[in-house]
């Protein structure tokens, strides 16, 4: 028998990060679900829902990670997970969309707003600001599952909301 739990990390972030926390859980008997790795400014996060064996203690698998090299300083939390382990079809990726321009204040907020209008999901987002010849710009990318009868119309407003804020807007079916 086995109980799922969460186990997320923020640390600096390292080259072989994913590689030592990864082998410690396998090393450990534990097995991943739904796993998502950020570099977030000089720091990374790394966040799983994990199958821990009956014999695993949350506390005992924080300090083997805590004993890791690569986590020095690190803000470690192994906690039970109290929802499905398991997500809906709401949480299946259907689009990707890629929107990039300058930064301006709002901008996830405007165009997060659009998606709830259709009835869609964002299953996953990330924003960065990355250089360019003529200065900072700032791309948000979009993993999105959306009802197949809206999707034209969601993917639409979407370029139009990003076209307003003169952003350009790629989108690609997936």
């Amino acid at each position: 028998m086995s109980r799922t739990a969460l186990i997320s990390i923020l640390c600096e972030d390292r080259i072989g990060l994913i590689a030592a926390v990864t082998g410690r859980l396998y090393d450990l008997g534990i097995n991943l679900g739904d796993t998502t790795f950020a570099v977030l400014g000089g720091a990374a996060e790394f966040t799983t829902l994990a199958e821990l064996p009956d014999h695993q203690s949350l506390g005992g698998v924080e300090a083997e990670l805590s004993d890791l090299p690569a986590l020095e300083g690190a803000k470690i939390s192994v906690a039970p997970f109290s929802y499905r382990a398991q997500h809906d079809d709401t949480a299946r990726i259907t689009h990707r969309i890629e929107i990039e321009g300058e930064d301006s204040p709002g901008l996830v907020a405007r165009l997060s707003e659009v998606f709830v209008g259709f009835g869609a999901n964002i299953v996953r987002l990330n924003s960065e600001r990355v250089g360019g010849a003529s200065g900072a710009r700032y791309v948000t990318r979009i993993a999105a599952w959306i009802p197949p009868e809206k999707a034209k119309a969601c993917l639409a407003t979407v370029a139009n909301t990003a076209g307003e804020l003169r952003l350009t807007c790629k989108t690609q079916a997936v």
